[in-house]
């Protein structure tokens, strides 16, 4: 029974991963970060 959890929680992992990169390369989050650099640079 642990081993089929291991694999639930890494497909979960996996998932997780995937959606957090779809969303920080974004066009949206690209732009609030360049916004966010350039204002603490100038």
């Amino acid at each position: 029974m642990s081993t089929a959890e291991y694999a639930v929680g890494t497909i979960a992992a996996v998932a997780f991963a995937g959606l957090m990169l779809k969303v920080l390369t974004s066009d949206a989050v690209y732009k609030a970060l360049n916004d966010i650099i350039a204002r603490a640079l100038s």
